[in-house]
This record gives structure tokens, sequence and C-alpha cells, in this order.
């Protein structure tokens, strides 16, 4: 499946779909990027720098001639329904399609609007956060884990030579389910209203430990290979990181968006039950986020 220049579009630039089209800007490849809002250009801020990304950003499917080589799906799990034109548009037989969301289910929820085109999921492993003025701060050098497939070589072949790097996993299920549990503990933060500063506190470390482990529980179910020091790991590194540092779930909730609740924490309360494990902290987390997200009230 290898292709030298890939024809790349993007579909969602906000936070983390500006970094990748930041990335392949630089480097003279610059992505095709649709969006709802006609953003004039894109821009990423870094440490050191910053990368201005030409728009108009496209907003409607209609203008959209021939299938790509490979779609970036960078919109929030709650959006794909609404992207569905721009992915009929888009996708061909031989469309790869990377879904850079969080989750461990992309491929079951992408598969509906795309016509048999392969699905690649994707893990993301930097923190970008949009700005007031529209600007996406990058906070670490960006990273993207796929599984290892051939599908893989079309965003390796992208993304070459980019300040964004592309790991390949053979255990892709165990590093999936990795950041699962991360994005899972980092949901408390919109029940506190807080940021990685909480994680401090001794009642928010013994509460998010428990949490953690009962994620773990249902993981291995799963399939992962996690060993029992994950949960330790994964607050040692919210302790380590800035106290200001957000998680965009926050971000939405702030802005009055709807969650991905339900990718993030529901999961783990429905594959549970599905294997007959107890979820006491998942069963109270996430009616609290689900009514945080979709009310009413």
């Amino acid at each position: 499946m290898k292709s030298e220049n890939p024809a790349v579009a993007l579909i969602g630039p906000g936070a983390i779909g500006t970094t990748i089209a930041a990335a392949l800007h630089e480097v003279g490849r610059t992505p095709m990027i649709y969006g709802r809002s006609a953003h004039s250009r894109l821009e990423l801020r870094f440490e050191g720098g910053n990368i201005v990304v030409p728009g108009p950003v496209q907003t409607s499917p209609a203008e959209i001639k021939n299938p790509v080589d490979l779609v970036f799906i960078a919109v929030k799990s709650t959006q794909i329904e609404a992207i569905a034109p721009w992915l009929a548009a888009l996708c061909g037989a031989n469309t790869v399609v990377c879904v850079l969301q969080n989750g461990v289910e992309q491929q079951a929820l992408v598969a509906p609007y795309v016509s048999g085109s392969p699905i690649l999921p994707a893990v993301v492993w930097f923190p970008a956060q949009r700005e007031p003025d529209a600007s996406v701060w990058l906070r670490a050098k960006p990273r993207l884990t796929l599984p290892d497939t051939a599908e893989a070589r079309r965003v390796l072949d992208a993304l070459h030579g980019t300040r964004c790097a592309v790991d390949l996993a053979a255990d892709f299920t165990s590093i999936a389910w990795r950041k699962l549990l991360q994005n899972a503990v980092a949901g408390l933060m919109v029940l506190s209203g807080r940021r990685a500063g909480m994680y401090s506190r001794a009642d928010i470390t013994a509460l998010s430990l428990a949490y953690l482990r009962e994620c773990l529980t249902v993981a291995r179910a799963e399939g992962a290979i996690l060993g029992d020091e994950i949960p330790q790991e994964i607050i040692d590194g919210f302790q380590r990181a800035p106290a200001d540092l957000g998680t965009s779930i926050l971000a939405d909730r702030v802005a009055g968006f709807p969650l991905e609740w339900d990718i993030r924490n529901g999961v783990v309360q429905r594959m549970g039950r599905a294997h007959g494990i107890p979820t006491p902290i998942s069963d109270v987390v996430v009616p609290l986020l689900a009514a945080a997200s979709d009310g009413p009230g």
C-alpha cells in the first residue's frame, strides 16, 4: 500500500487536527482541510515557534471531486454522524481512514459511514489545546501509535520527516486500553472542575487509583496485557504534569459542548457488565458525566 506523497484530507481542524495539519504543511504536504467553520488560517504554537497553515478551511463537501488516499478524522466521537457527507465524498475503496479519537471503539463507530474503506485506529500521545484566539498550543512533541498493519504504512508515508512521530505496535489493544485508562481517570476533572493539579491531593489520588484498578480489570478482560503498576504510573504522570494542564473533556464541559463520556468512561461500565465485572466507581462516575453532557437541567 506504499504511496509516495499520498493525497491527504483532514476533517476537523481542532487541537489535534491543527497539529497534524501543521506538521504536514511544515514539510510541504499541506492536506485538504475540512470543518464546520471557514477559518482563514490555522496556527500551531509551541515552545520556540509557531506554524501557520493558510486557509480557508473548506466547509462544503460538495466541493470534493475525487476520493483521496488518506483521511484523518480529528473530530470528537460525538460528531461522527455530522461528518458523514465529507466521508462519503472523500472515501473510496482504497482510502485509508485514520481515526484520531479517544477510546477503543473507533472502527465500530466509523464503519457505518465509510462504505468499506479500511479504518485505522490511532492513539494520540500529545497534549494540544485551543486558545481563546483560536490558535492551538502544543505542549509536547506530537506522537501517534498505530497498529502494525499494511494500512498504517499509508500514514507513515504521509508523516515521514515531519515533527509528528509515528510508532507501530504489534499489541495495539494493550496500548489503546492504557490510553483509555488515562482518559477515563482524567474525566474526574470534569466532576471537580479542576485541572491536573488536583491529583496532588491524597484523597483524589486514592479515588483515582481505585477507579483505575477497576478500569484495569475490564481492560484485561478485553485482552489488554497491562501490569498492576499501570494505575500508579498514570497517577504519577498527572502529578508530574503542569498544575494547569487540562483535558479535552474538561474543555468541552467549560464550553458547554457534548462530552465524550461514553467512549472514555461509559465503555468501562458497558464492557464490565458484558464480562460480569462489578464497576461500582463507574456506576457513579458515568451517570454524573452523562448528566453533565446531556442534561436535563
